[in-house]
């Protein structure tokens, strides 16, 4: 088992030098379980800054060689649980096959006094033959 943790240089990169976004686990047949880190959007609105954290969250996949269909676990923490419907509506256009684990939370701030919303993530990556990501 190896395991990397960074920030892909063709993803959105990290509002703060002192985390890392994605920490890939990989297994010795290639799979691997990428836990990707609490993501914020800028946005006036819930749903415009859900629809970014899914689109980030979409690109850090990618860099790994994954998509949001590989997602397994989800956690989110809104301001306003009362907008919890607003962020399920967004949330079903991106994670459209089998739905996640999941946990929501209602929190009192997040680390941005603007952000309404933060959700982290982890993915199951099948082994690719013949392909290597990383970051």
């Amino acid at each position: 088992m190896q395991i990397t943790l960074g920030s892909p240089a063709g993803a959105p990169q990290p509002l703060s030098p002192y985390y890392s976004q994605v920490a890939r686990v990989e297994h010795a047949d290639g799979s691997a379980l990428l836990f990707v880190s609490g993501q914020i959007a800028e946005g006036a609105t819930l749903a415009e800054q859900s629809r970014g954290v899914f689109e980030t969250i979409a690109a850090l996949l990618d860099a790994h060689g994954a998509s949001l269909a590989d997602v397994i676990s989800i956690r989110t923490y809104l301001t306003d649980i009362d907008k919890l419907a607003e962020y399920g509506a967004v949330r079903r256009r991106f994670l459209t096959g089998t739905p996640p684990t999941s946990m929501t939370f209602e929190v009192s701030r997040l680390f941005r006094p603007e952000a309404q919303i933060e959700v982290e993530v982890v993915a199951a990556v099948p082994a690719r033959t013949g392909t290597s990501a990383g970051m």
